[in-house]
Order: C-alpha cells, then sequence, then structure tokens
C-alpha cells in the first residue's frame, strides 16, 4: 500500500511541476562512478559537515599547543574612581574612620609560561600604579613601581593534568586527521551505494521500456493466432496480462528512476535544475588484498586503534589523578622582585627595593571515610573494565577487517560468474523468443526466460555495486590504497584555510 501511496505522490509531484515548471531545461549531467565520489567529496552536505569537523578538531589542537607556549598579557585599570568613609589604621596604632576621595591606575604586562613536565608555571611581571587623592587641603598623588618580578607556582606531590594532555591531545588530533580520511572513504561508500541505485532504475526503466515493447508484439502476434485458432483463449488472456502487466512495471520504473535521481540529486547537493545519466563502470582493479596486510595496514591508520589508545591513556590519567588525590598534597608559589614608590613617577624607579613571597600550601585528609581510596579504586575496576573492552575492540576489529577482505575476494569472481549468467539469459530469451514466433513454445516457458534474463541483469548489476561497495569498505578500514600502494591521505592545509 505504502509503495502505491509513494508512486500517486510522485505522479503528482510530476504533473505539477510539469504545468508550473520554468521552460528552461534543466542541466545534463552524464557522470560515471569516480565523478560520482569526486563530487560527493567536494560538495555533498556529508562531506562538507566531515570537513568543518576536522577544522573544529585543528583548532582544539592549536588551542592545546597555544597553551604551552609562552603567553603575554597586558592588563589595565584607568581609572578606579572611590569616595568613601573606611576604617583606616593610624600611624599610632589606632584605627579611625576617615573619609577619602580618591582615583587609582593601575598598568601592567606579564609574561607566562606553563611547564608540562611538571605541571606549574613561571610568570615575569612589569607594574605601576598610581594614586590621586583629593583631600580638602590639598591633592597628592603616589606612584608604586615593581619594574620587575619573576616567579614560579608549582603544585607538589598532586596531579600533573599538563603532562597527561601532552599525550592525548595529540593522538585526538591525529585520530581526527584519520577520521576525516575514513569519513571521505565512507562518503565514497555512500556515493557507490547512491550510484547504483540509480544505475539500477535507469537499468530497469531499459527492461520495462524493452519488455513493453516485446509484450505489445507478443500480444498482437498471440491475436492473430487465436484468430486463426492456432492458440487457445487462456494463452491469448495470458499474454493480454503480461502485455498489462508491463505497462505497469514501465510506470513504476519511471517513477523509481526519478526517486532515485532526486536521492543522487540530494547527495551530491544539487537541486532540480539538474538531471543526472550515469555511465556504468566498465572495467574493475584486478586486485587481490593480501589480509596480512590490510590489518598491518589498518592497524597503523585507522583512527579507531588510535580511539582505543586514547581510551587506555584516559583511563591510566583517571587512576593517576584519583591516587594524587587521595594523599598529600601541596602547592609552592615563590617570587622576587624589585619595588619603589614615590610622589614623583621618574623617582619611582630610582634605589629600588627587594621584594620577596614564599607561600607553601598543605592539604591532607585526616578523616575522609575511605572517600579517596574508594575513588581509587573505582578509577583501577574502570581501567581494568577499559582495558578489557579494548582488547575486545581489537579482536572485533581484526575479524571485521579479515572477513571483508575474505568477502572483497570473491567478488571478482562472482561479478565474472553474474556477467556471464547475463549473457547466456538474454541469449536463451531471444532464442525462446525466436521459437514462439514460429510456435514451437507456448508463452508460460516465455515468460519464464523473461524473467530469468530480467533477473540476470539485475543480479549482474548487484554484483558490481557490491565488488565497488566492499572495495571502498576495506579503504575506510584501513586507510589503504592497495592498486598503488600507498597510504591514503589529504591535503590538510587546504581545509584549513
Amino acid at each position: 500500500m505504502k509503495k502505491y501511496s509513494l508512486i500517486i505522490t510522485f505522479l503528482l509531484v510530476l504533473i505539477i511541476s510539469g504545468s508550473t515548471g520554468k521552460s528552461q531545461s534543466p542541466e545534463q549531467l552524464r557522470l560515471n562512478l569516480d565523478d560520482v565520489i569526486m563530487i560527493a567529496k567536494e560538495q555533498s552536505p556529508t562531506g562538507i559537515m566531515a570537513k568543518h569537523r576536522f577544522r573544529g578538531s585543528y583548532w582544539e589542537f592549536r588551542t592545546h599547543k597555544a597553551k604551552f607556549r609562552p603567553g603575554l598579557t597586558i592588563d589595565a585599570v584607568t581609572p578606579d574612581l572611590a569616595r568613601s568613609i573606611d576604617k583606616i589604621t593610624q600611624d599610632d596604632g589606632s584605627d579611625a574612620f576617615v573619609e577619602r576621595s580618591l582615583a587609582s591606575y593601575t598598568m601592567g604586562a606579564s609574561l607566562r609560561q606553563n611547564i608540562a613536565s611538571t605541571g606549574g608555571s613561571i610568570f615575569m611581571r612589569s607594574e605601576l600604579q598610581r594614586i590621586d587623592r583629593f583631600d580638602a587641603n590639598q591633592d597628592k598623588t603616589n606612584y608604586l613601581s615593581t619594574p620587575i618580578s619573576i616567579g614560579i607556582q608549582q603544585p607538589i606531590k598532586a596531579h600533573n593534568s599538563y603532562r597527561w594532555e601532552k599525550k592525548i591531545e595529540p593522538l585526538k588530533y591525529e585520530a581526527a586527521r584519520k577520521s576525516y580520511i575514513e569519513s571521505m572513504e565512507n562518503v565514497s561508500r555512500i556515493g557507490v551505494n547512491s550510484f547504483f541505485n540509480l544505475a539500477l532504475a535507469q537499468v530497469n526503466l531499459a527492461i520495462a521500456n524493452q519488455n513493453y515493447s516485446n509484450n505489445d508484439t507478443l500480444y498482437k502476434i498471440s491475436k492473430g493466432r487465436y484468430n486463426i485458432g492456432t492458440i487457445a483463449e487462456n494463452e491469448l488472456l495470458e499474454m493480454e496480462l503480461a502485455f498489462l502487466n508491463a505497462g505497469i512495471d514501465l510506470t513504476e520504473a519511471r517513477i523509481q528512476l526519478e526517486i532515485n535521481k532526486y536521492e543522487l540529486r540530494s547527495f551530491l547537493g544539487y537541486n532540480e535544475n539538474v538531471d543526472i545519466e550515469l555511465i556504468l563502470p566498465l572495467d574493475i582493479p584486478d586486485l587481490e588484498v593480501n589480509v596480512s596486510a590490510a590489518l598491518e595496514q589498518a592497524h597503523a591508520n585507522s583512527p579507531t586503534i588510535i580511539d582505543l589508545q586514547q581510551e587506555l591513556l584516559e583511563a591510566d590519567q583517571s587512576v593517576a589523578r584519583a591516587r594524587a588525590e587521595k594523599g598529600l598534597t601541596a602547592d609552592l608559589f615563590a617570587s622576587y622582585g624589585l619595588t619603589q614608590q614615590s610622589t614623583e613617577f621618574r623617582k619611582a624607579y630610582v634605589n629600588t627595593q627587594d621584594q620577596e613571597r614564599l607561600r607553601i600550601g598543605v592539604e591532607f585528609p585526616i578523616v575522609d571515610w575511605g572517600l579517596g581510596k574508594g575513588r581509587y579504586r573505582m578509577a583501577q575496576s574502570n581501567q581494568e573494565v577499559v582495558r578489557t573492552n579494548v582488547k575486545q575492540a581489537e579482536i572485533d576489529f581484526d575479524q571485521e577487517v579479515m572477513l571483508l577482505v575474505m568477502q572483497f575476494n570473491v567478488q571478482d569472481d562472482q561479478l565474472r560468474i553474474a556477467a556471464k549468467s547475463d549473457t547466456v539469459a538474454q541469449k536463451r530469451y531471444m532464442v525462446t523468443k525466436e521459437r514462439f514466433y514460429i510456435g514451437k513454445i507456448d508463452v508460460l516457458e516465455l515468460n519464464i526466460a523473461l524473467r530469468d534474463k530480467d533477473a540476470a541483469t539485475r543480479n549482474y548489476l548487484s554484483a558490481m555495486q557490491n565488488y565497488w561497495s566492499y572495495y571502498y569498505n576495506i579503504r575506510r578500514l584501513t586507510l589503504y590504497d592497495f592498486e598503488r600502494m600507498i597510504p591514503l591521505t589529504e591535503d590538510f592545509d587546504s581545509l584549513i584555510q
């Protein structure tokens, strides 16, 4: 019921578009399989989304790298105005509430460098502060300069997230590069299926046209024979039924062709102003893939393997974090610099004095009711789960590669057999039709030969589709071109422009 509803819907669409469409004829494109794959990679929505996913990963990696490069910042507060009554400590040590009206200004420059190996950071800073006091009697200006100060901030016996980032982030970026190539091969695989779906619709339409013409001729011959009494009425009715069914098949084939054209146009990013006609590939590469070579390339190139390595590292990081957080943690802050104050700007940089600062913070859980230990044990258990899952995933991945290679290596023979069967079925139908013309066989045998002919043609096209689908599936899993014997790659520099 759904099938006939779909046919009626498309008929209505075709009628409406035919009555309201522009007089301009659509652009005609004749595409072979390579053309479809190339266009799909360049402009299909799937290909475009893959490019943007890679760009996101690229900038994420750039952000990670920038974290471990010196960062220079300039900060300023100009001005900070305040008028208030504050508690001020007097020279004799007593406190008094004093009305104050002032403006303060601050400008500084900082240079900071994170250290991945230790998890800390070093910094250098220069700063100048100015305060303008607006007293009732007279205004007064003070300067405080810090020409230079250097320091270090260093966690002690704490989780070093920087060190783990340096291990994990390059893996994530490499996986993103490989995933983009894998996505392009997946686009190729989808393109193969869309190509052959339309190719099958084209072949089905050609078959339907031929069958309609043949059944029309045969029905006319049968009516003549019936009129002279050489065939029975049931044979004439069977021939008439075959002719009517051929008309239905022709209508359905036309509708299905438009459906598959729409699907391929949509996949390639074209609108309805483009009409596509396909050219079937006549040649296939003489290729047999070695299972061991495929496994080797899959382990060397596949993003799946990199993702599994990342899972192991992240599990190790969780254990390291839980171990560091369950005991003593401390952090060190130390700085040394020069400073001076004066009511004159120039003198604020003369005869500077030392300033030092040292701070060590310590935290040690005395009673946490096993919280730290529990988190550590949970992380260890999760690590074992991840290791088991990764091991099983590697086995499943290897099995998928091996089965795919084995299936691909028989497709060449399957395609040759299908081609031979198509040739034999075509010849058999021609012979059967000629024998029917001279009255040697009945309608039943002719219809059987016709069905076998059509099935053989479709099987040949299906075998061709299977060959190319397996071919690009192997490329997708191994990221390797077994024709040219080189790894697949992309121009990543052009992708980030």
